[in-house]
């Protein structure tokens, strides 16, 4: 979706055409993913983070576009929504140093952010959804002018057919309808993604589905949606029914939602999750790009099978690069931006490390485990955080069985550890980060649950609305403070 493209209308033909290319090209990926070289080369992690524009008064800023005017630096993005912009973080090496590496450069691109958005009034803000934001905001009004966006929105709104339902939920339920698919960029998340050996992508990647609730749980930061404590993690239940194209009760099979955990583990590698979208997902944008010549020994670009997967959006995703000799890497895509650098790094090496550690010992769990059960636990991650209880499977029992999420927590950072070794990962930087990991397990406290906790002390002396700005105020400053949320203070104790 990071392509331009003008707003258009499609023919059937165009429809048809779009077809025949992702499925010959998809045959394409197979040949070229077979290739004894493929995916050979050093690995690399990479990042992308959205983040908010909000005013002096905690409210939206709608200013992407002039920002990036003003920053002119081509890692920083329009996103979706006025009032968002994404910073694309240069590759690192996995061996060595690569978190410190990441955080440095989010730290830096954040000191240029800060001075050239001050220029208009705004402030950038690292968080899963801003608590301040209101339903207005979700309107068409606050759509980036760019044609992909004004595609997207025509086209998932045409087969959907009526309004989107959002209803979440909790203490405090959310429940409205909106026409417009804008509350899909009131989601803003830290993307990470790690290369692999072709031949461990199957392993890692199922081990990366088996511990995403943990990696959601002690990450969760969007606890507060529309003035509302509402899940812990919220991004996962807006994001879902905000981008949710199928219409309810007018199918005799179970069609697919476009934003899924998955639909099952993985048997042999990455290609089947490719054929996977292309066969149980209708192109919505069938936008044919120019061929492009291929010289002899480079690997084919195949645009239109990217651009369809980039349609669809499980919470853990494979891409495909044609760069050097090609390689294949894990797009993880549930982490929720901020709370600050620190602990963004931090969530990344815990999931990283987890899905690497566990690879070599997933057949173990696999048949322990079914597929339901993992989806299950995903999103009572989502929705409780770190008080979650989830199915684990226990020694000497014949069935998974509710246990805390917690304690799977403090059972996985030595998984993570081993995982990060694995990777080459300097001894220094493993401790640094997952540390932080075990402080927040220990002090119990997320960017999703201080949020709410907060506000629900700041109520007791203001109006919520009042009581929203004041606690967001709040977190600004220790965004700006750089410490991690564990060491934040806990106003409510």
């Amino acid at each position: 979706m990071g392509r331009d493209i003008s707003e258009q209308d499609f023919s059937a033909d165009d429809y048809e055409k779009f077809n025949h290319r992702i499925h010959d090209q998809l045959d394409t990926l197979n040949r070229v993913m077979n290739k004894a070289d493929f995916g050979s080369g050093e690995l690399y992690i990479g990042a992308e983070l959205e983040i908010y524009l909000m005013n002096d008064q905690q409210q939206v800023s709608p200013v992407n576009i002039e920002l990036l005017a003003l920053l002119d630096d081509e890692q920083f993005q329009a996103e979706l929504n006025k009032y968002n912009i994404e910073l694309n973080l240069q590759a690192v090496k996995a061996r060595g140093k690569p978190f410190s590496k990441l955080a440095q450069e989010i730290i830096t691109k954040f000191v240029h952010l800060n001075t050239e958005s001050a220029k208009l009034g705004a402030k950038p803000v690292a968080i899963g959804i801003l608590p301040t934001l209101k339903e207005q905001h979700l309107s068409n009004e606050y759509m980036t002018e760019l044609g992909r966006y004004k595609l997207l929105a025509r086209e998932l709104s045409k087969l959907r057919g009526q309004p989107f339902h959002i209803k979440i939920e909790g203490d405090e339920p959310v429940d409205f309808y909106t026409s417009e698919v804008c509350a899909e960029g009131a989601n803003t998340s830290f993307q990470v993604h790690l290369m692999t050996a072709k031949d461990k992508f199957a392993d890692i990647f199922n081990a990366a589905q088996l511990t995403l609730p943990m990696s959601l749980a002690i990450a969760a930061n969007s606890g507060v949606l529309l003035g509302k404590c509402a899940w812990d993690e919220t991004r996962v239940a807006l994001f879902k029914q905000s981008t949710d194209n199928r219409t309810p009760d007018c199918n005799n099979w179970h069609e697919p939602a476009r934003v899924t955990f998955g639909h099952g583990w993985v048997r042999k590698g990455a290609w089947e999750l490719f054929s996977e979208t292309v066969n149980l997902y209708q192109p919505i944008m069938p936008q044919l790009f120019p061929d492009k010549q291929v010289n002899a020994g480079e690997n084919p670009e195949l645009a239109e099978l990217d651009f369809h997967m980039g349609t669809t959006w499980p919470w853990n995703r494979p891409i495909y690069s044609p760069a050097g000799k090609g390689h294949v890497r894990i797009e993880f895509r549930a982490l929720p931006a901020g709370p600050t650098a620190l602990d963004m790094v931090a969530n990344a090496a815990f999931t990283i490390g987890m899905a690497v550690g566990l690879s070599d010992r997933i057949e173990q769990y696999l048949s322990r485990i079914p597929f339901q059960f993992a989806n299950y636990n995903f999103y009572r991650a989502a929705k409780n955080g770190l008080d979650a209880t989830i199915l684990w499977p226990q020694n000497y029992q014949n069935k998974p069985v509710e246990v805390p999420i917690r304690n799977v927590i403090d059972d996985m950072l030595v998984v993570a550890n081993d995982g990060l070794t694995t990777l080459g990962v300097d001894r220094d930087e493993r401790e640094k980060y997952l540390k932080i990991i075990q402080k927040r397990l220990s002090v119990g406290v997320t960017g999703g649950s201080w949020a709410k906790q907060t506000l629900r002390q700041l109520r007791k002396s203001l109006p919520n609305d009042k009581a929203c700005e004041k606690m967001l105020a709040m977190y600004y400053q220790n965004q700006l403070s750089g410490h991690p949320i564990s060491e934040w203070e806990q106003c409510w104790r």
